[in-house]
């Protein structure tokens, strides 16, 4: 790998290669080096996508213009090709729902009659050309939106308070930038495009528009790959979703895993990211994450927390999924069995907790635990393992939702839990 795609062109941030001057030593190998120059540069990319001028980034916000121009200039030092409907830029509006009020003292709830305005979003889509040998496009892409300073979708409670985003999902985007210097380096056969969408938090905006309205043919597209929340790596292990939307995925996940990852896989190309959007049009996916964590959704979502060598070997190991997909004459399309509306628990109350989406025991592993719910009242902890509910055994994900939707807001429930090998039992009252 070469050292050009390193510059930042327009960026707010400008480094230089005087800085990493340690990595000239000869005793470091060319290998090393590079690997310390790129951590270097995710890490700045990071911080400057979560820094207070971006202002959380939130959809339609001056934030978010902001973060458009600046990822607009790292893609154009790699010699990208602006691929939007205006420049490298993809406009798109959505009227949000008017809020609920109260009125009377029924205590009803109507729709408020306040004027909603409609919020303008932007994605940012870019190319690299590839060979004349090009089969189609191969799609890498990462949201770079956030919260803003809070809103519905916030964990926080508190006043409105600035949320920086890093890991959801900065860390997604500087790690596709990463790949596509790599790929810019040595272009592959395939067109690749990069999207860095917007309106995902709130609710698939971006992504479901390109789909509505792409600017290339969605009949050209082989393949899509999804970086979202990607930061946070922890020992070896790594959610991949998607993996039954081609009969091909798991095979090559599993010859080009050189890094060891412990591979985390679901089928569904059904889930709560951009992939999603995608997936509908027929197109095979891979969503690529590393799991929840106590700081999600709120303030606490900082740079130095992430595990910025972790990013370095997905970019890697997504890099080398897509070269080998370059070889590839087709990618065959299969659908996943979807939990249907029938089908899906509908949750009559909430335990307060993050699930960990990253264990693969029995029972449903806690991540994080929000304060003054059930399961902080209760006196549950990160680390736990809920594996009964009263009479029902929680032994999935799956069947901690069913659990979900058997009982009542201001009952009580007995949840065991296994705490440091332990059974612990304690009794939650549900809101």
């Amino acid at each position: 790998m070469g050292l050009n795609h390193l510059t930042f062109g327009t960026g707010i941030i400008v480094m230089s290669f005087v800085a990493f001057s340690g990595c000239e030593n000869e005793s470091v190998s060319d290998s090393n080096a590079e690997d310390a120059i790129s951590i270097a540069f995710m890490k700045t990319r990071v911080e400057t996508l979560a820094s207070p001028e971006m202002e959380g980034r939130e959809t339609g916000s001056p934030g978010e213009i902001l973060a458009a121009r600046w990822i607009e200039g790292e893609f154009m030092t790699l010699g990208c090709t602006e691929r939007g409907d205006s420049g490298a830029y993809q406009t798109f509006q959505y009227t949000p729902h008017p809020p609920m009020q109260m009125h009377g003292d029924s205590g009803d709830v109507h729709l408020g009659m306040a004027l909603v305005k409609p919020i303008t979003g932007t994605n940012v889509l870019v190319t690299q050309s590839g060979s004349d040998k090009s089969k189609g496009y191969g799609v890498l892409a990462a949201h770079y939106d956030h919260l803003g300073y809070g809103g519905e979708n916030s964990l926080f409670r508190g006043e409105p308070s600035l949320h920086f985003g890093a890991d959801d999902n900065a860390s997604g985007v500087a790690t596709m930038l990463d790949v596509a210097g790599r790929l810019a380096d040595s272009p592959m056969n395939d067109d690749v495009l990069y999207c860095a969408f917007s309106g995902e938090e709130k609710g698939l905006w971006g992504s479901n528009h390109f789909c509505e309205d792409p600017t290339v043919r969605l009949d050209s597209i082989r393949y899509m790959i999804n970086l979202d929340m990607v930061g946070r790596l922890r020992g070896d292990t790594l959610a991949v979703y998607g993996t039954g939307t081609s009969p091909r995925w798991m095979e090559i996940l599993h010859a080009c895993n050189e890094e060891g990852f412990v591979l985390v896989s679901s089928e569904s190309g059904v889930g709560p990211s951009d992939h999603t959007s995608f997936y509908l049009e027929n197109i095979p996916v891979l969503h690529f994450f590393t799991g929840q964590h106590p700081d999600y959704h709120r303030p606490s979502d900082t740079p130095e927390k992430l595990n910025y060598e972790g990013m370095l070997a997905i970019a890697k190991y997504v890099e080398r999924i897509m070269r080998t997909l370059d070889e590839e004459p087709t990618l065959e399309f299969t659908p996943t069995k979807d939990q249907d509306e029938d089908s899906t628990p509908r949750f009559k109350v909430t335990l307060g907790v993050v699930p960990d989406y990253l264990f693969s025991g029995e029972g449903m592993r806690i991540d994080g635990v929000s304060e003054d719910r059930p399961a902080a009242n209760a006196g549950l902890q990160r680390g736990d393992i809920v594996v009964r509910i009263d009479t029902v055994s929680v032994v999935d994900m799956m069947s901690y939702m069913t659990a979900l939707s058997l009982f009542e807001a201001g009952t009580i429930s007995e949840v065991e839990v296994i705490r440091n090998g332990e059974a612990v039992s304690v009794e939650v009252t549900w809101d």
